[in-house]
């Protein structure tokens, strides 16, 4: 998934997203690039996107002859000896030391445990046969040797994240080594605006913003909207809790980003664009600002190679945290200096957005993937996934899982497959009552619902979850055990959503307040009956009334926990 072929020079590549940064990666960073001083150039170390697997960083992949091995918990003072262990002029001097047993590590496999690869399991920790030397040091780096051939990684198809965790992101040079803006040149070259439009349609890519709106379809409206300005905004505004999906595409591979918002301004008769990123992500406003400082001074933006006609420049704008400004129509207002608030539509966005002008609003994985379905073919992209919802997603696992971290698997892939084969199913906490066992898994973020664990065989397509009262929204995916209480949930979500209203409606600045409270009752033990429909009545005006999705989303993880543990309000109540 993450791995080099055979052969390739060897190197060290130390994630430097947020979470491993978090985790101190940037100081295992700076130990790398110490360390190989003295190494003459036969070893190098690069600083990388997100390498996955985030539960277990600092994560350091090392490129050798013979493949590749990983290696996560890194502290900086393991520097030195990974260095050592993967310098080439040390290939032929280790040797086994006999350490571990093949059947527990056939064991492990079994169980779906993040475990040494074969040769670790027999003391090598270098990959293509490598021994590993038996001091305590070396011993001690394979322990936390990871295998990349557990579900984990082996079940991804990374297609919007092939490239994050292989590239240094603020190198222009090694995105152009793998392609990158080589699809918008054949655009602008052999494709005329309608041709794209027509390849983004026959992929039938939905948008990966929540809607799931098809692609295709709104590019097609703002083309063909009568002449004049037209704008495109990529929405980088991510702030559902428990979502880094496109933080990860933003800090790890930004020239596909704008490639891709490129080529959409190309098809829509696009001049001027914005990203637009939330303040809480300096790392990938830094990288994006810099991916496009290099982009204009190659040529590639504000007068691109190509035809005349196409001139288009892009700027990045930062928010400043209001979770209402992921709604379009409140984006849109930010952008042009007013307060973040949304605006009824009709007109929608694609008729009248930034200065009453036609404007495209896609979010950055969908904008990522337009560069793969060009290349692939529309049809091609088609083929994979279900017929409804074609193509692969990016989900941030998290919660009470095992294993977690950013997971890009066809859709269609069953919620099972996700939770347990790939994340390694529920986490057991020492001291959590029924910790370790899988109760729900919450889709959507805020906007989302609770998905019970006898429901772990649904396909997860946009339909699907819809019929169970949860949402894909952008791609967050939160892991509950059954130590926590559905009301509890609910009450969170609910109070993230009245700190986010921005008041302009009643239904969403009163209304989720009162949800609030009356939570409050059955957390505390202190609700009766008439509570209980007073719930149900009060989620439905919100969510029948409310201006915007973020109030007509927020009584959602509400309605699914009392779908499907409505014996947890019951228990809850005080009495008559």
């Amino acid at each position: 998934m993450i791995a080099l072929p055979p052969g390739s020079a060897s190197q060290l590549r130390c994630c430097h997203a947020s979470g491993c940064r978090s985790a101190g990666g940037e100081a295992v960073l700076q130990a790398l690039r110490e360390a190989t001083r003295d190494t003459g150039g036969a070893l190098t170390v690069k600083g990388v996107g997100c390498l996955r697997l985030c539960g277990r960083g600092p994560l350091v992949a090392w490129d050798g002859p013979g493949g590749t091995a990983l290696f996560g918990d890194l502290r900086p003072a393991q520097a030195a000896d990974l260095v050592r262990l993967a310098s080439p002029a040390d290939h032929g001097e280790r040797r086994r030391d006999g350490q571990g047993s093949q059947t527990d590590e056939q064991t492990a496999r079994g169980s779906g445990q993040i475990v040494p690869s074969t040769d670790q399991a027999t003391g090598s920790a270098a990959p293509g046969g490598a021994e590993a030397q038996p001091e305590a040091a070396l011993a001690a780096l394979a322990s936390q040797r990871l295998d990349l051939e557990q579900p984990f990684f082996a079940l991804q198809r990374p297609l919007v994240l092939e490239h994050c965790g292989l590239i240094d992101p603020d190198s222009l040079d090694e995105a152009l080594e793998r392609g990158a803006y080589s699809q918008l040149q054949r655009c602008l070259r052999e494709l005329s605006p309608e041709q794209v439009r027509a390849e983004i349609r026959r992929s039938g890519l939905r948008g990966r913003g929540g809607a799931g709106y098809p692609t295709g379809l709104k590019w097609d409206t703002v083309a063909l909207q009568p002449e004049g300005p037209r704008f495109v905004v990529c929405n980088a505004d991510e702030g559902d809790p428990g979502a880094f999906m496109n933080r990860s595409v933003l800090e790890g591979d930004p020239h596909r980003l704008l490639e891709g918002i490129a080529i959409a301004a190309y098809a829509v008769g696009a001049e001027r664009g914005y990203v637009y990123v939330r303040a809480e992500y300096p790392l990938a406003i830094a990288r994006m600002r810099r991916a496009l400082a290099q982009a204009r001074q190659r040529g590639l933006f504000g007068g691109a190679p190509g035809p005349a006609s196409f001139q288009f420049d892009l700027e990045v704008r930062v928010g400043a945290g209001a979770y209402v400004c992921g709604e379009e129509t409140a984006l849109l207002a930010s952008i042009q200096g007013r307060r973040g608030c949304p605006r009824p539509r009709p007109p929608f966005p694609a008729q009248a957005g930034l200065w009453d002008a036609p404007t495209l609003i896609n979010n950055v994985e969908t904008l990522a993937t337009v560069p793969v379905i060009l290349r692939m073919g529309g049809e091609a992209y088609a083929a994979i996934g279900t017929p409804t919802s074609p193509g692969t997603k990016v989900f941030a696992l998290s919660g009470a899982v095992r294993h977690t971290g950013l997971v890009e698997v066809p859709l269609g892939t069953t919620l099972r497959t996700i939770v347990e084969t790939i994340g390694g199913g529920a986490l057991k906490q020492p001291g959590v009552p029924g910790g370790g066992a899988l109760k729900a898994v919450q889709t959507g973020g805020p906007s989302g619902g609770c998905i019970p664990a006898d429901h772990l065989d649904t396909p997860v397509d946009y339909e699907s979850l819809r019929a169970l009262g949860a949402m894909m929204g952008s791609g967050g995916m939160v892991v509950v055990d059954a130590g926590t209480p559905m009301p509890l949930l609910a009450r969170h979500f609910m109070a993230f959503s009245v700190s986010e209203s921005c008041g302009k409606c009643v239904p969403c600045r009163a209304g989720t307040v009162q949800l609030a409270a009356l939570l409050d009752r059955f957390v505390e033990r202190r609700a009766g009956p008439a509570d209980l429909q007073r719930l149900e009545q009060l989620c439905a005006m919100v969510r029948d009334t409310s201006l915007c999705g973020l109030g007509q989303a927020a009584p959602s993880p509400v309605l699914s926990t009392l779908r499907w543990f409505r014996d947890e309000y019951a228990s809850g109540m005080a009495g008559p």
